[in-house]
């Protein structure tokens, strides 16, 4: 059955990225690659997922084009959604970790949700479902 196995996220450089998503987010390192072309293939998962759900591909901005796109590659939208099952737990971890929060946490119908920016200044959602 097909799923979605990669999203691909422009980075400026993999080494500050892999630091942030593994240190302030606690996702986990799976795999980092060196290239012919001196790039390198690195992903991180959400942490316990082992590589079953849906992984950042961290690229490299390789063009002046791509550069542009670093922070805003949803246009200023949320675009990535980060599930948890201790909302609590997460939250204080990140703020400990100096993550930026656009909000206070609120508490929907659909879960409990807090809008925050990654190193780049991407908007993401911290969600746990009900």
């Amino acid at each position: 059955m097909p799923h979605l196995g990669l999203v691909t996220l422009v980075v400026r450089d993999y080494d500050e990225a892999i630091a942030f998503y593994t240190g302030a987010l606690g996702f986990e390192l799976r795999e980092d690659t060196a290239r012919d072309d001196g790039s390198r293939w690195v992903i991180v998962d959400p942490r316990g997922s082992r590589g079953q759900g849906t992984g950042l591909l961290l690229a490299r901005a390789s063009t002046p084009e791509q550069e542009a796109r670093i922070g805003g590659q949803t246009g200023g939208r949320v675009g990535l959604f980060l599930n948890t099952d201790d909302f609590d737990r997460d939250y204080k971890h990140m703020v400990a970790a100096g993550v930026v929060f656009e909000e206070e946490p609120r508490h929907e119908a659909y879960g409990s949700v807090v809008v925050f920016q990654d190193l780049y200044g991407n908007r993401w959602d911290l969600i746990e479902p009900r």
